[in-house]
């Protein structure tokens, strides 16, 4: 074998090793390096935790692709195809409105553990829960509350002949919501009761043609000194804490994913909650700019 033939078989043996190696590094940089996709559905506190989940997750090292306003019908289906990778989610509306189970009486984490439990058939996983709790909740004019004294649920529907109910029709019919309240406390006999469409319910208010209205308790309306929230005194509506829902297959090929998620959820308070939907609701600052203040005063100092 010439000098010249050897040179050529050891060049073609080293291009043969560097095509092998230079074939197996996409397949072990793609599965760090692929983004995470951050959804979220279309009111303003989804789409704000949705990019500060973004941007801790930015923080941990990772590329992002974000996916706002997507449909309450379809983005639960939309992280167990994989389409998007993680969105805040509710652990009340896990259990109740996808698993279909009851929630009645169940705790913070009791409601949490089924949430976690019921979607990894799915193929999905949830990390820890918030302390912020969105859930159901009846809002009123302050200055009426005020003047009847009235801090409760019980003491509404003790003065429910001075006060005029600003509600819409799901709320009238659902078992949990209007017929839960007359069985639980006792029958609301409001002295006016209208449905208006439920975007509405604050300017109803504000223009002094109602009084009381359903709202949710992270509201960001609740957080000036116009309304205020009643306390559900007798535990009708179950807690709604916030939780990340994730891909178990993101999950696992992100395992800094978590850390980063519990990291924020750990400081998301419902009085958090409340304020940053107020800066966006109320003050009409952009969701993305509200949520990268919170997270440079809240996670990163």
């Amino acid at each position: 074998m010439t000098t010249r033939l050897r040179k050529l078989i050891t060049r073609l043996a080293l291009l043969g090793i560097m095509i092998l190696v230079g074939s197996s590094i996409p397949m072990t940089i793609s599965a760090s390096s692929k983004p995470i996709i951050v959804g979220s559905k279309s009111f303003s506190e989804s789409k704000t935790v949705s990019e500060i989940y973004a941007l801790a997750l930015e923080h941990a090292g990772y590329k992002v692709v974000r996916k706002p306003n997507i449909s309450n019908s379809v983005v639960f289906r939309a992280v167990k195809t994989g389409q998007i990778d993680v969105y805040p989610e509710y652990t009340g509306t896990i259990v109740e409105a996808y698993l279909k189970k009851s929630a009645n009486g169940k705790s913070a984490s009791q409601m949490a553990s089924l949430a976690q439990n019921g979607v990894k058939k799915d193929g999905l996983v949830t990390f820890n829960y918030a302390p912020g709790d969105n859930r159901q909740g009846i809002g009123m004019r302050t200055s009426v509350a005020k003047k009847y004294n009235i801090k409760t649920l019980s003491d509404l529907q003790k003065n429910a002949s001075h006060i005029r109910f600003v509600s819409q029709g799901e709320f009238d019919k659902r078992a949990d919501a209007l017929p839960g309240m007359n069985k639980k406390y006792g029958k609301y006999n409001f002295k006016s009761h209208k449905d208006y469409d439920d975007s509405l319910k604050y300017k109803i208010m504000s223009q002094n043609k109602g009084d009381a209205a359903p709202v949710s308790t992270t509201d960001g309306q609740l957080a000036t000194s116009k309304f205020t929230l009643l306390k559900d005194d007798k535990g009708l509506w179950s807690p709604y804490n916030l939780v990340p829902l994730v891909n178990k297959k993101a999950a696992k090929s992100h395992p800094k994913m978590e850390k980063a998620l519990n990291q924020v959820d750990a400081k998301l308070t419902t009085k958090q909650l409340t304020s940053l939907n107020k800066k966006v609701d109320v003050d009409g600052q952009n969701y993305k700019t509200v949520a990268k203040n919170w997270y440079n005063e809240h996670v990163l100092n």
